[in-house]
């Protein structure tokens, strides 16, 4: 099967002329990395790229890293077909293909969190120069502001996808939902090659889910640091490459925190914890920790099972994600009604979760 996929993506590559349409993009993309996943995965067999069981993780047994090669290379082939490569885009996908790499010589032999943290650091300080930054502030003189967000939020956004792969799927299917409602968002606000990218980078990840996210078997293959970095680093470039409402910033903040709820409520969670318990005391420990109290751990031990905390995730990104679809005409009020709606029912999430985890404590404790 994968290298039916494989033929018929070249031959639609050679035969068909190049359409600036959604769901070709989005298939193409899809196909490409179905195909091309098995042979990757059989790279990082024989180069030695494999995630060993711990005491930290569900894993079985060794499964080969570097599926984000094959992403990347799907999402690269679907979009290289169209026009749609500005300069920012360009530098967009230079950066990414940068981190895809650095990610996979970690992966395969290992690098300091540090050295990917400057990389990560480089990478948003060139999107940013090409013109990739968010716009809530007046310019000139709010640029300064401008630029310190838009460096915060890359580079957030690209750690915290990376904590977030650690689910057999689920970085690839919260990433493919979050570039779709990005797509569905960029096409109404009239930014075609926005929306193109966005359908090109949910084709690139479905296509590998089958792969990342078996019914009977366990993964036979992860996204790696290949995956997490540059997919990551993908999707905070994507969300703020263009302006979500202009001369309402209120409403172009909260189309794309909407979107990316989930990844920014782990974030926060995970760091508030860790820092509240004295786990992590210095910005370099903070880099280095790893552990396993972050969303998709605290929800399968809640309900007992990985699919169902994976299905829980996704139903509540989407949930949240649906609020952007109704911004793409509102107002500031509307914004921030959702915004607190929102932080709501993240906060309710939060209070269960801490609830949860504290009740088997409490029912062990005897009575005065």
């Amino acid at each position: 099967m994968p290298a039916v996929a494989l033929l018929v993506v070249a031959a639609w590559w050679l035969a068909r002329p190049p359409a600036p349409h959604l769901l070709e993009t989005g298939i193409l993309a899809a196909l490409a990395a179905f195909g091309l996943t098995p042979f990757v995965r059989l790279l990082a067999v024989r180069g030695g790229a494999l995630d060993h069981p711990d005491a930290r993780k569900r894993h079985g047994a060794p499964t080969p890293r570097l599926g984000g090669v094959a992403v990347f290379a799907a999402f690269v082939l679907a979009l290289g077909r169209l026009a749609v490569l500005d300069r920012e885009m360009l530098a967009i996908t230079l950066m990414a293909l940068v981190l895809m790499l650095a990610g996979a010589v970690d992966d395969t032999r290992g690098l300091s969190a540090t050295l990917r943290l400057l990389l990560q650091l480089a990478g948003a300080v060139a999107v940013i120069v090409a013109g990739c930054r968010l716009s809530l502030f007046a310019e000139p003189a709010g640029a300064p502001i401008n630029i310190a967000l838009s460096l915060l939020w890359i580079v957030g956004i690209t750690n915290a996808y990376n904590f977030i792969d650690g689910m057999d799927g689920l970085a690839a299917s919260l990433g493919a939902l979050i570039a779709t409602l990005l797509a569905l968002v960029a096409r109404g606000g009239g930014q075609p090659g926005l929306a193109l990218a966005c359908a090109a980078l949910t084709g690139a990840l479905l296509g590998f889910l089958p792969h990342n996210f078996r019914l009977r078997r366990p993964a036979s293959i992860f996204l790696g640091d290949s995956g997490s970095a540059s997919i990551g680093f993908l999707l905070a470039c994507l969300a703020i490459k263009e302006d979500w409402a202009e001369g309402d910033p209120l409403v172009a903040l909260a189309t794309p925190v909407l979107i990316y709820s989930v990844l920014i409520f782990d974030m926060i969670q995970t760091t508030v914890w860790r820092i509240g318990t004295g786990r992590v005391r210095t910005f370099r420990q903070w880099i280095d920790y790893t552990g396993r109290d972050h969303i998709h751990h605290r929800f399968a031990d809640l309900l007992g099972s990985p699919r169902r905390a994976l299905a829980l995730i996704i139903s509540l990104s989407l949930g949240l994600g649906l609020s952007a679809l109704g911004l793409r005409r509102g107002e500031g009020r509307q914004a921030l009604f959702f915004l607190v709606q929102g932080a709501l029912v993240l906060l309710v999430v939060a209070v269960l979760q801490n609830a949860a985890a504290g009740a088997p404590r409490r029912r062990g404790r005897p009575r005065s």
